[in-house]
């Protein structure tokens, strides 16, 4: 008899064993984060996916163009500014510095016997006359000398009258025969010696007075008083010094220290432009005259200007000064891009290959435009107008032409 046996294997849904295998069973677990290997793989793949195209989008936005990229060692070399400065005329200017003094200075001192001070009558900064008093000086013993002078010029005077009037009288008496022709020279010779008596007297009054007169301290030309150096009550004399010192005509003057160079650039009747220390004036001055010697110390010479009064220059003061030397043509650059060292000036001008070059200077005039250059440029040349200290001979740069502003 035949049976049909038919058996229903249904798998647990609630668990699983532990030693099953899914790849075995067929059947998905369904067990909560639980995930099949394939599925595992297919999320590796698709997270590898994501993460290489965010490297590739960043890789493209950060990727420089091209003509950057080519550009990117050009960043390295320094970038400078540059003028072809050319050549034009340069007034001469000649800047210097200098001391203020009086142009003729008068010392004045006692030129007497001397004496006591009795009074000073001047001060620093007046003007004074010609011939006027600047100190009276103690004349009583002088008064009484010249008192009494006068006094034996009358006695003389007196005499000569005497001998004069007997010879008048003797000559009347030579025509009767009463006198002799030899009384009448006797009183002739005593008339005479009376009347030189008279002049010997009048000539030692004179001097007296002289004397007298040159016990005063007078001012021997106009001028301005600078100094004095007398007090009333001291006792002066021919080699006593300086009492007074008087600039004549007030006249002033700025010995200015030039190099042989720049003396050698000036001469007589040159006009200057002075400015004192402290003021903010300009006094225009003429050169009247050059040293004919230079220092052996510091190879100067001196140039003398001379100035019109004006209570701005006081002798012994500091001034600056500017010289014209005439013109030249030459080119012109800022002071900035002049370099120096133990070799003398130079610039660093730009070649055809963009390379720095060192050509060196001579240094000419400075003026309000710049510094002319006497040798060494022909002004066709590419300047480097700044920064030239941090440079050097062959280094490459890139060079940006300066505006007309920028090179002054």
């Amino acid at each position: 008899m035949n049976y049909d046996a038919r058996i229903d294997v249904q798998a647990p849904s609630e668990a699983v064993m532990p030693d099953a295998d899914p790849a075995l069973s067929g059947a998905a677990p369904e067990l909560p984060g639980y995930a099949a290997p394939a599925s595992r793989r297919r999320v590796w793949i698709i997270g590898g996916a994501v993460a290489l195209a965010v490297i590739a989008a960043v890789a493209l936005l950060h990727r420089a163009p091209p003509e950057e990229v080519a550009g990117a060692d050009d960043s390295q070399i320094p970038h400078v500014s540059v003028s072809v400065p050319g050549r034009s005329t340069v007034a001469g200017v000649i800047k210097a510095t200098g001391t203020l003094a009086a142009r003729r200075e008068m010392p004045v001192g006692s030129v007497g016997e001397g004496g006591q001070v009795r009074a000073v009558l001047v001060e620093p900064g007046d003007w004074v006359g010609k011939g006027q008093v600047l100190a009276v000086i103690d004349s009583s013993v002088q008064s009484e000398q010249v008192a009494s002078q006068a006094a034996q010029v009358q006695v003389a005077q007196a005499d000569a009258r005497l001998a004069q009037a007997n010879l008048d009288r003797a000559l009347k008496l030579v025509d009767r025969g009463f006198i002799s022709k030899a009384d009448v020279d006797r009183l002739t010779a005593t008339r005479d010696a009376a009347n030189a008596r008279v002049a010997v007297a009048r000539a030692t009054l004179g001097q007296l007075r002289a004397q007298t007169a040159r016990l005063n301290i007078l001012a021997p030309d106009a001028g301005l008083v600078l100094t004095r150096a007398v007090e009333p009550g001291q006792v002066v004399g021919g080699g006593t010094g300086v009492l007074f010192s008087i600039a004549r005509g007030g006249e002033m003057e700025l010995r200015a220290q030039l190099s042989e160079d720049d003396l050698a650039r000036v001469s007589v009747g040159n006009t200057a432009q002075v400015t004192p220390v402290g003021s903010g004036k300009v006094f225009t001055g003429q050169i009247w005259q050059i040293s004919p010697v230079i220092n052996a110390e510091d190879r100067q010479g001196q140039a003398r200007i001379a100035l019109p009064y004006a209570p701005e220059l006081r002798p012994g003061g500091f001034a600056s000064v500017q010289l014209r030397s005439g013109t030249m043509v030459a080119p012109t650059l800022p002071e900035s891009a002049i370099l120096n060292d133990e070799q003398g000036s130079y610039v660093y001008i730009i070649g055809k290959d963009n390379k720095v070059q060192r050509r060196a200077v001579k240094i000419g005039t400075v003026g309000d435009d710049g510094i002319a250059i006497a040798e060494g440029l022909n002004g066709s040349e590419a300047v480097v107008l700044r920064a030239g200290g941090f440079l050097a001979p062959g280094q490459a740069v890139v060079p940006r032409r300066a505006s007309a502003g920028q090179t002054r």
